[in-house]
């Protein structure tokens, strides 16, 4: 983490920065998620994260909700998104809602 990085914490809502969006790329396959000059390849765990930051809800809230529909433990899942979304912010690729 870089010393700029915002603190991402369970208690953050976060949203896709302005011009940040998921695309298809028929040609490779594969869901990329696109911001001005770059691009990041996503897995299906990673799309259903960012479906998710809607600038409403806590990654807390949003741990809880993957962890009820897919039957898993929660903690682990709290952990996954945080980390995940520690990286699109230090890529500036998140707006922090609170």
């Amino acid at each position: 983490m870089t010393a700029d990085a915002p603190v991402i914490s369970g208690s953050s809502v976060v949203k896709l920065a302005r011009g940040v969006r998921l695309h298809e790329d028929p040609v490779r396959g594969q869901t990329v998620l696109l911001a001005p000059e770059r691009a990041i390849a996503v897995d299906d765990i990673a799309v259903a994260i960012v479906q998710a930051l809607d600038g409403e809800r806590n990654l807390d809230r949003i741990a809880a909700d993957f962890a009820e529909q897919f039957d898993a433990p929660v903690d682990e899942i709290a952990e996954d998104v945080r980390t995940f979304v520690q990286e699109l912010s230090v890529r500036r690729m998140l707006e922090i809602v609170q």
